[in-house]
C-alpha cells in the first residue's frame, strides 16, 4: 500500500482501566513512526474532551480500554471525517463488550462457551472451573479463573466491581491461539504461551516471559481453518 499520510496525531493514555499501557505502548508507536519518517504529534487524552491540530492528517488510536476500543473515539473520529487506525466505530461496540461478541459469533454459527451475565455472586449457575470477567474491559483486567468455591467471591466481586456485572463463562482449557488481520490480508497463526498459569495481565504487559510462537505449530488444515 502507498503512504498516504504524513503528519499523524497519535493518542494515548486515556481514561480507562488500561492508562498505564496505553502511555507506553502509544510512545512506542511514536517512535516506531518518527523512525519511518512521519511527522508525529503525540497526545495525552485525559478526559473526552480534546482538540487536534488542524494539520493533523491521520490519527493512531493506541488507547486501551473505554474511550479507546469501545467504539466512542472512532465515532467522534468518523463524524469529523478524520482517518484512524483499526476497526470502525461499529466493530469497535461490538467487540469490546463481551456479551454482544458473544451474540455476535452465536449469530454466524461460531460456538462459545456457556456463559451468563449476573450482577450477584448467588446468581451462579455454572459449575466450576469457571472463567469470571467485566463484560467491557479489555487486557485481563478483572479476570480470574476460579476453581473452587473458596475463591469464588472475591473473584466475582473483583469482575463485578467496574461495572456492576460480571460475566461468568465454563472454563475450557486449551492452547492460547491469535490471528491478526491487516487491510484485508489474514497474517499466520500466532501460538501465545505464558510462563504462568494463563494469559493475565502480568503476563501481557509485565513479566516479560511470555512466548510468541509464529507460525504456530498446527496441523495446516487446522491452521486454515483458524485463519
Amino acid at each position: 500500500m502507498g503512504r498516504t499520510f504524513n503528519k499523524v496525531a497519535v493518542l494515548k493514555g486515556g481514561i480507562s482501566s488500561e492508562r498505564e499501557v496505553s502511555l507506553r505502548s502509544g510512545a512506542a508507536i511514536a517512535q516506531g513512526l518518527r523512525d519511518g519518517g512521519y511527522d508525529v504529534f503525540e497526545i495525552d487524552i485525559v478526559a473526552k474532551d480534546f482538540s487536534l491540530p488542524e494539520w493533523i492528517e491521520a490519527v493512531f488510536i493506541a488507547l486501551h480500554g473505554e474511550f479507546g476500543e469501545d467504539g466512542e473515539i472512532q465515532q467522534l473520529l468518523s463524524d469529523k471525517n478524520i482517518p484512524f487506525t483499526g476497526s470502525g466505530a461499529a466493530s469497535c461496540r461490538v467487540s469490546f463488550d463481551k456479551v454482544l461478541t458473544r451474540n455476535c459469533l452465536q449469530e454466524n454459527g461460531v460456538s462459545v462457551p456457556r456463559g451468563e451475565l449476573i450482577e450477584e455472586s448467588a446468581e451462579r449457575t455454572i459449575d466450576f472451573p469457571l472463567v469470571v470477567k467485566p463484560p467491557r474491559e479489555g487486557s485481563s483486567v478483572g479476570c480470574h479463573i476460579v476453581s473452587d468455591a473458596a475463591h469464588w467471591v472475591a473473584a466475582f466481586s473483583d469482575a463485578a466491581g467496574y461495572s456492576g456485572q460480571a460475566l461468568v463463562e465454563e472454563y475450557i482449557p486449551g492452547r492460547e491461539l491469535t490471528v491478526g488481520i491487516v487491510d484485508g490480508e489474514v497474517l499466520p497463526v500466532v501460538e501465545i504461551k505464558p510462563a504462568a498459569e494463563w494469559y493475565d495481565f502480568e503476563a501481557k504487559y509485565v513479566t516479560g516471559d511470555t512466548e510468541y510462537i509464529v507460525p504456530a505449530v498446527l496441523e495446516k488444515d487446522m491452521a486454515a481453518r483458524l485463519q
